[in-house]
């Protein structure tokens, strides 16, 4: 949902900025492992001890990189499908990085199993969320679904929401309540956008195998 309007909008702001990168013989695949790096960081470093503003901070500083290299691979002309492969898979780093860093945090010291397991089960249901898609893609299918709950909905969630409960180490109070909110939302967003992945694809398929003469059933398990 976000990523209709959000893309091109950051796109056309970040061209300038990735102008001068190609001009400096800065590459997006460069581009691309640095970006995972800052989010691992400021994910892994901060989030476990409770600094969730600053953790934020540094996180919104890097994830503009899943923007910037697409971009700066296409002035150049030099998009390919590794490129693709390797944006698509340190996303899922990133994004396990986000999400494992609140899991640590309620496992130690945020005291909390029931947030440790909502945190762990938003890391795996966006994980496999992307991976609908691309398995569907991968046998042919268009997978043409808008989920409820996307990766762009899942990170301005989460991360809103830990950036303004981090302000309650500065004494802002009732703040501290948004990020267990929030790790609710994504959660439930990503079951049901897991469904309405897997709803599509089961008619995507059946319609692909009622053209082709396929018997239902008949695929091979991976």
């Amino acid at each position: 949902m976000l990523n209709k309007y959000a893309r091109a909008f950051f796109t056309r702001v970040l061209t300038p900025f990735a102008a001068f990168l190609l001009r400096r013989g800065v590459s997006p695949d460069a581009v691309t492992l640095i970006g995972t790096a800052g989010v691992m960081v400021g994910a892994l470093v901060f989030f476990p001890r409770g600094e969730f503003f600053w953790g934020t901070i540094v996180i919104t500083i890097f994830v503009f990189s899943d923007l910037l290299d697409g971009n700066m691979a296409r002035q150049a002309g030099i998009s390919s499908r590794w490129g693709a492969f390797l944006d698509s898979t340190l996303d899922r780093v990133a994004d396990g990085a986000v999400f494992g860093g609140f899991a640590l945090w309620y496992a130690g010291t945020g005291d909390s199993n029931a947030l440790c397991a909502v945190a762990i089960f938003c890391l795996a249901s966006g994980q496999v969320v992307s991976y609908t898609k691309a398995r569907g893609e991968s046998i042919g299918l268009p997978v043409a679904v808008n989920g409820l709950v996307e990766r762009a909905e899942r990170l301005v969630i989460s991360l809103v929401a830990a950036g303004l409960a981090g302000l309650h180490t500065f004494g802002v109070p009732g703040v501290d309540i948004l990020l267990p909110i929030a790790l609710w939302i994504v959660a439930a967003g990503s079951l049901v956008t897991l469904g309405q992945r897997v709803v599509t694809v089961r008619r995507e398929a059946a319609e692909a195998d009622a053209e082709s003469g396929t018997p239902r059933g008949s695929g091979a398990a991976s």
